[in-house]
């Protein structure tokens, strides 16, 4: 049986999913990736009502220093084994983040390198400590960031950190991503889990239909204008629903609303 390194647990409306690789700074085995896609495939697939919030974090005060590059003389050699990696099991899991229909928050500490921003970048809000580093230095290792995963870090980083890290090399600290706008927070490193805590706590007491509802809105901006008609079709069925009255009754009667 594959030793479970992905774990997810529950506290109250939030559910914790933490990376596992002891004494490799959570860095990502195969078998990890597919295991962080069945996890979000699980929450996807069968949705808890009371879940209304996923954290994603690293164990030990490390996020994910990268892949496990013990693993890579394995499949990295054959193209068909280096694409089946890429495509299925690394893509596969990094789509199954971004398709979650809760809002997932990223406990960012120490390493964040390669698969670690790649995971990152799939996470909505991002808190880190201020000692974390972040990078994709795989050209010392002499190859690239695979095309859709490329993409999907441009994008969360924006253009210049992004060519800094893939063609220099760069590592850059928690301040320079916060300046970039990838993090929300960057806090003393021994606040950053109370502080995402609360973070996940005040998104899980507002109204879980609007969170799903703005994840479908992001993921259609991801998916480009093409999409745009297709949500328009569907986009104020929630005209009747009973989250929608509680919200309007509950501002007009001066109350907190019960979601």
């Amino acid at each position: 049986m594959e030793e479970r390194q992905v774990s997810l647990r529950r506290e109250g409306a939030t559910a914790f999913v933490t990376l596992s690789n002891a004494g490799r700074l959570n860095a990502m085995t195969r078998g990890m990736w597919r295991q962080l896609r069945a996890v979000f495939d699980g929450i996807a697939e069968a949705p808890d009502e009371g879940l209304r919030c996923v954290v994603m974090r690293g164990e030990g005060g490390a996020f994910c220093a990268g892949g496990d590059i013990s693993e890579y003389p394995s499949f990295r050699f054959g193209e068909a084994t280096l694409r089946e990696f890429h495509e299925s099991d690394v893509w596969g899991a990094l789509q199954a983040v971004l398709d979650c229909p809760l809002p997932v928050v990223a406990q960012i500490e120490g390493a964040c390198m390669g698969a670690g921003i790649e995971i990152a970048s799939c996470c909505d809000i991002r808190l880190a400590g201020a000692s974390a580093r972040f990078g994709a230095p795989i050209a010392k290792l002499g190859f690239p960031m695979a095309p859709r995963e490329a993409a999907l870090v441009h994008g969360a980083i924006g253009d210049v950190l992004a060519r800094d890290m893939l063609l220099a090399a760069g590592v850059h600290g928690a301040q320079r991503l916060y300046d970039a706008g990838f993090l929300l927070q960057v806090l003393p490193d021994n606040e950053v889990a109370a502080a995402v805590l609360a973070h996940a706590q005040r998104i899980a007491s507002l109204a879980p239909q609007a969170a799903r509802l703005h994840k479908r809105t992001f993921a259609m901006l991801r998916a480009g204008a093409p999409a745009t008609q297709a949500l328009l079709a569907t986009a104020y069925d929630y005209a009747d629903s009973a989250e929608h009255r509680e919200g309007i009754d509950a501002f007009l009667a001066k109350r907190t609303p019960n979601f």
